[in-house]
This record gives structure tokens, sequence and C-alpha cells, in this order.
């Protein structure tokens, strides 16, 4: 008997990519602190793009989206879509 909570569909999860920035600030120690900044990545028709701050008419025009500092579970089809588009680095088994 198989159970009902196996999936049976590969899936995989999808972080977005981030960037190190130094927090706001003229002090000079600031230089020296980074932190990670998530960029957020939009399917628009059909191709995926990054954006660190994207419009709300972006946002809404997307077919998906992805917000900068998420991890969420896709599809074994989503998996290869964002491999092909470069995004393979960021993509890990579930």
């Amino acid at each position: 008997m198989v159970s009902p909570l196996r999936r049976t569909m590969a899936e995989y999860y999808f972080t977005t990519p981030t960037i190190d920035e130094t927090p706001a600030g003229d002090h000079i120690l600031f230089a020296r602190f980074k932190l990670p900044r998530g960029i957020t990545v939009l399917r628009i028709n059909g191709v995926y793009s990054s954006f660190r701050y994207p419009s709300q008419i972006l946002t809404n025009t997307a077919e998906e989206y992805y917000p900068g500092g998420t991890k969420t579970l896709v599809s074994q089809a989503t998996a290869d879509e964002l491999t092909a588009q470069g995004y393979g680095a960021n993509i890990t088994p579930a």
C-alpha cells in the first residue's frame, strides 16, 4: 500500500538569489559588514528575470513571482525552466 503522503512528482526548492550589501551609513565600520539582500525573480512572457526592486505593475503582470529572500517548493517542470534560464545554482532537491 502506498502512503497518500508520498510525493508522486519530483519537487525542488528554489531559493531566490541574493547580493551582499553594506548597511546604510557613512561610518567606516559599515563598509566591513555585509548583509544578504534577496533579489526577486519574475516570469514575464515566459522569461525569468531578476529584479532588485520590482514595481507593483511588474509583479501584477508576472506569470510567476518569487519574492527575494524566499525558498519556494517548485515542480520538476518549473525547476527545468529555471535551470535552462540560468537559475540552476539556486535549485535543490526537496
